[in-house]
């Protein structure tokens, strides 16, 4: 599960990329909201691979 921080970073980037696209229709809509959310989470965080969580980027 991703941090509380994380996920307001991607709410936040989701909304604002489903604003921003709108005119590629609601299937490219969501689905480039949702790449450029996580691109914005991995910009601050980074996934454990031994563990599994979700860890503020050094």
């Amino acid at each position: 599960m991703l941090p509380q921080h994380a996920q307001e970073i991607y709410k936040e980037a989701f909304n604002h990329a489903f604003d921003e696209y709108a005119e590629r229709g609601p299937e490219g809509r969501e689905e480039t909201a949702h790449k450029v959310a996580w691109s914005a989470v991995k910009k601050k965080y980074r996934k454990d691979e031994a563990s599994g969580r979700w860890r503020a980027a050094q």
